[in-house]
C-alpha cells in the first residue's frame, strides 16, 4: 500500500547537506513574498498560495529540482524546460546546485509566481 502521508521531512532525510540548504534557502525566497501552505507528496513539495499552488521543489542528490508557474516564459539556463499550463500559464522546471544560482532574478521569478498563487493571474 502507497503511503500518503509524506512530509517535508521525509524528502529531507538522506540528502545530501548542500541539496537540503539550497531547499532552505528557496523556502526564504518563497518565505520573503508572504503567506503560504504546504502540500506534500511523494514527487514533490508545493508551495500554495491563497488561491492555487505556485511552486514545487524538492532537494536531490545533486541540488534542488522544482517548478515555477509564471505568467511568461522564461529562457534561462537553470530552466530545463517551460511548457503552457493553462491559457495563462507556463510551467518551468528548474534545477540549481549551488546557491549563488537562487540569485536576485531567480528571486524575482519566486515573487512573480507567488503573485500567480494568489490569483494575480486572474485579475490581468
Amino acid at each position: 500500500m502507497e503511503r500518503e502521508d509524506w512530509t517535508v521531512e521525509d524528502h529531507l532525510r538522506g540528502k545530501p547537506a548542500g541539496s537540503v540548504a539550497l531547499y532552505h534557502r528557496f523556502v526564504e525566497l518563497v518565505e520573503a513574498c508572504g503567506p503560504f501552505t504546504y502540500a506534500v507528496a511523494k514527487t514533490t513539495i508545493t508551495f500554495k498560495g491563497s488561491r492555487r499552488g505556485f511552486a514545487g521543489a524538492r532537494p536531490t542528490t545533486h541540488g534542488l529540482a522544482g517548478y515555477l508557474d509564471l505568467e511568461r516564459m522564461v529562457e534561462d539556463p537553470r530552466i530545463l524546460r517551460a511548457s503552457p499550463y493553462t491559457k495563462r500559464l507556463f510551467v518551468h522546471q528548474f534545477r540549481v546546485g549551488d546557491r549563488g544560482q537562487l540569485d536576485d532574478a531567480f528571486a524575482g521569478w519566486v515573487a512573480e509566481a507567488y503573485e500567480v498563487g494568489q490569483g494575480g493571474h486572474l485579475t490581468r
